[in-house]
């Protein structure tokens, strides 16, 4: 990454990217979806905190199988919810 005051830019290694993204809406809706993936995720392991969350999840290997099986599949999606993507 960058150095404050490094004089020697041509060896410093970048780190990220630079880009752009879509515009998504406004940032009000965009937190509340963020807001509301949070709480989700809350309710599926059982915490009623974020510190909670910071230590009683257990992280599980999914297989690819597995990942197409949890998404939606055998239905025709007519209208994609704002918050959902199958990549």
């Amino acid at each position: 990454g960058d150095e404050v005051g490094n004089p020697n830019t041509d060896k410093l290694v970048p780190e990220g990217i630079e880009g752009r993204v879509p515009y998504k809406g406004s940032l009000t809706n965009v937190i509340t979806q963020l807001v509301g993936g949070i709480r989700s995720s809350m309710g599926y392991t059982g915490c009623a905190t974020i510190e909670e969350m910071r230590t009683k999840p257990q992280f599980l290997r999914v297989t690819n199988a597995g990942m197409r099986e949890s998404h939606v599949h055998d239905v025709q999606i007519t209208k994609e919810a704002p918050n959902y993507r199958r990549d």
